[in-house]
């Protein structure tokens, strides 16, 4: 009899749940349900920098999915039952920290705060914690410096402390009333366990190790009085702070009477301990040391894996490393790009050169792929959301030189794709600057799948061939592998990650190779690049500060606060 797992990925929109066959990797069934509060389930404000969620999103959008991928399930296979399937994985996006009591129940479930966006989820691209971000790295710097060197030297507005501290000051009545912060990627699989309850909460080490500067080295968490600098009562919350992060290959517990009752999945079936998104979806492509797993949207996350029986240095401006975060028995390491398809969305739907039909993003690649490699003479820096490796500085922008009169809409085109493949390449040149091979590069994601033009331009680019995913979710993929694992063998999933990577992941047969001459050239070009990227980019460079004076000044103008 088969058996399965089940992945939920839990995204900015929405979430997504697959059904795969442990045996092969066979994507049975799959279904999304889109959040239903907010913009596209992002609950928005007059300030641009507030990105919110309410969990009871999560909590209905996880009933319903399931549902959703059990009928199809039925109708794509033949006398299949919920009880074939052995295991459960979750991916969130992150860091999204949310304010809990001390049963582990969402304060926005509390009447107090039903109207009180602090009390939300404090959705990834939340970006109101800038200053206390910096004031984090300020002080770490001072007296901790161990703990940037392992999230790449600056700590972000992004992450779990500088979010709950900008609570703490900007809403302290939810801060007061808070018991515990709590990543989602923790809280869904403990209300799926039943475990949410902080004394019997598991939290996984890919959230508190990248975004809470947790590491076995220094006992965990940072100390309390480490925080208590930054506030006394962020000393009061390290107390109530798990002593423990576990590996993915953990189950945080069995699928509650409940939720059985209200998904029809069978009680009791193990359900792993979470992660994000991007170190699933590594696992999901078949990230193994020297392999980089590319995971490409509207921005880009970059994971690759090494022993942690190896000496490995600190790498500056990577957003972590961290033992166990990916697979159990290596470091992970996470890198990006803060926007790639979103410049390509910029120009076409913002822009719109040429009209919505002349300017759509096929008839552009189509034009673009006839443009020879130096032909348009323009280059172009992808910092139109700026930097977060390895600048890490979020006040950088974008940057577009050698445009003339004569200049067409797809050498622009090409120009901004060009950008973000010597992007890609100033971070794959940075792991190995610090001793990580990247022998192998595997893309998934939208644009993998969908732009050949990208992915050959990024092959020329980096000069390695881009290889693509078998799976088009492989996120969801993943989370359904931590699941399997989690079941483990006898139960009918897996014993390791090794042994469940081989069976349920593989690669697409179509890849990208470098064309000789093509990389020759854009090598030239790069070296103009990193003149570009080293004299705009750092404070000290010979331009260092035009564009933070050009944020400013526009600031002035507008009225607005930088």
């Amino acid at each position: 009899m088969a058996r399965y797992s089940l992945g939920l990925d839990f995204g900015t929109n929405s979430v997504r749940a697959l059904l795969v066959d442990v045996a092969n990797g066979k994507e049975t069934a799959t279904a999304v349900d889109g959040y239903r509060r907010g913009t596209q389930g992002v609950i928005l404000s007059h300030d641009p920098n507030l990105a919110r969620q309410h969990p009871a999103d999560y909590i209905d959008g996880t009933e319903r999915v399931i549902r959703k991928v059990l009928s199809q399930a039925r109708r794509a296979k033949k006398g299949f039952r919920p009880e074939q399937i052995v295991g459960i994985g979750v991916d969130t996006t992150g860091s999204t920290p949310l304010p809990v009591d001390h049963r582990g129940i969402p304060l926005a479930f509390d009447r107090r705060f039903a109207r009180d966006p602090a009390a939300l989820a404090w959705l990834w691209k939340d970006h109101t914690a800038v200053a206390e971000a910096a004031e984090i790295t300020s002080l770490a710097r001072e007296i901790h410096p161990e703990y940037l060197a392992k999230c790449g030297g600056t700590y972000s507005s992004e992450w779990y402390f500088s979010k709950v501290l900008h609570c703490l000051r900007a809403a302290p009545q939810v801060f007061d009333a808070a018991h515990l912060w709590v990543e989602i990627a923790d809280w869904i699989p403990a209300t799926l366990t039943g475990t949410q309850a902080p004394d019997q909460l598991k939290v996984g080490v890919c959230a508190a190790g990248h975004k809470a500067m947790y590491n076995d080295l220094w006992g965990g968490y940072p100390e309390a009085e480490f925080l208590g600098r930054l506030d006394p009562k962020l000393a009061g919350l390290r107390s109530r702070l798990p002593a423990r992060a576990e590996t993915v290959d953990s189950a945080a517990g069995g699928l509650t009477a409940d939720w059985s009752r209200r998904t029809g999945l069978p009680a009791g079936v193990p359900v792993a301990v979470g992660a994000f998104d991007a170190h699933l979806g590594a696992i999901g492509a078949g990230v193994a040391p020297g392999i980089l797993v590319k995971i490409i949207g509207t921005s880009t996350c970059d994971i690759t894996v090494a022993p942690v029986d190896r000496p490995l240095a600190d790498v500056p401006g990577l957003c972590g490393i961290v033992p166990g975060s990916v697979l159990p028995g290596f470091y992970g390491l996470e890198a990006g790009q803060s926007a790639v398809g979103d410049i390509f969305n910029w120009f076409v739907n913002y822009v719109q050169p040429g009209g919505k039909k002349a300017g759509s993003h096929e008839a552009l690649s189509a034009q673009a792929a006839k443009v020879r490699p130096g032909a348009s003479g323009l280059l172009a820096l992808d910092w139109n959301n700026g930097n977060r490796t390895i600048l890490v500085d979020q006040r950088l922008t974008g940057l577009l030189l050698g445009q003339t009169l004569y200049t067409t809409p797809a050498e622009i085109y090409r120009a901004l794709i060009e950008a973000t493949a010597f992007g890609a390449l100033t971070i794959i040149n940075r792991f190995e600057e610090y001793g990580v091979a990247i022998r192998e590069v595997v893309n998934c994601g939208g644009i993998a799948e969908k732009s050949p033009l990208v992915m050959q331009i990024y092959a020329d680019v980096i000069g390695r061939p881009m290889k693509i995913s078998r799976s088009s979710q492989t996120c969801a993929l993943g989370a359904a592998v931590a699941g399997a694992v989690a079941a483990g063998r006898d139960a009918g999933g897996h014993a390791d990650f090794d042994a469940a990577q081989k069976a349920m992941t593989g690669l697409k047969p179509k890849d990208y190779r470098p064309d000789p001459q093509a990389h020759r050239i854009y090598g030239d070009i790069y070296a103009l690049y990193r003149k570009l990227h080293d004299g705009f980019g750092p404070p000290q460079g010979v331009c260092g500060n035009v564009m933070k004076d050009l944020l400013a000044l526009r600031a002035h103008s507008r009225r607005d606060v930088i």
